[in-house]
Order: C-alpha cells, then structure tokens, then sequence
C-alpha cells in the first residue's frame, strides 16, 4: 500500500490511540489502529488491570473493538508506544490473534513524532500458526 492520506490518517489515530492508554502500573501507554478493507479505521489502547494477566494489548483492544463491528477483513495497523529512539512491534501473542484474520497485513510500526517504519505481519510472525492450519487438519480426518 502507497502512503496516502488514509495511511497518514492511520498513523495519525494510532498516535491518538496511545494517549486515552490506561496503563497505571507499566505507565507504557501503546496506541493501535487497524484499516479495515472497507476503509474505516478502528482504534484501541492497552488496558492494564491490578490482576496483570488481565491486561489487554492495544492491538488485542483494537481487533475486539473491530469484529464487535462486523468487521473481519483488515489491510494494515499502525501500532505506536512511548519508545522515541526505535520502532517497537506489536507482542506475540497480539502477533498471533492479528495472524487470525489473515496474513497479508501492512504493518506500520510508529514514533511519537508520527514518523513510521512499514514491515508486514508474515515478516513479523514468520511460519505462523493459522487457520488454514486447522482446516488441512480437518480435511486429512475427514478421509480416514
């Protein structure tokens, strides 16, 4: 995908994204924001909680807030932190729920200044775990 104004505008939401952040105890505030293939952006923060395995990622919040929407499809997200001196990625397991709805996803990795690093999600979770792997299963026990 060509930078345009609606990459721009996904940096942009993904930056604004990261100030409502509720992050009390890490007080590392992430922002995401995803492009859905009809074009609409849909945002989250990361929600921490006092219990930390109760914490949800931004891009978790982002992908949740997305599919409550009817979305399923997606091209790109945009995922940015506090960190001014280098490009942070998403973890992995927001890697791996991202890898659900498909591998074909731009990935923009971005500063506070809004400047941005584009990389993909297959060269961020290389040999991943999809659900096309589920469906070959099927299918070979279906023939026995």
């Amino acid at each position: 995908m060509a930078e345009t104004a609606l990459i721009k505008e996904l940096v942009w939401k993904c930056l604004q994204a990261r100030d409502l952040a509720y992050c009390p105890y890490s007080h590392f505030p992430v922002g995401a924001a995803i492009l859905t293939t009809t074009g609409d952006i849909v945002t989250g923060c990361n929600v921490e909680n006092a219990s930390f395995g109760l914490t949800v990622c931004a891009e978790r919040t982002a992908i949740q807030r997305a599919v409550a929407e009817g979305h399923r499809q997606f091209t790109a997200i945009a995922v940015t932190c506090d960190i001014k001196d280098s490009f942070v990625g998403p973890c992995g397991a927001c890697r791996q729920v991202l890898m659900e709805f498909g591998s074909n996803w731009d990935v923009y990795l971005t500063k506070p200044d809004g400047s941005y690093k584009k990389t993909s999600l297959q060269e961020l979770l290389p040999l991943a775990f999809s659900p096309a792997h589920l469906e070959k299963n099927s299918m070979a026990n279906m023939t026995l």
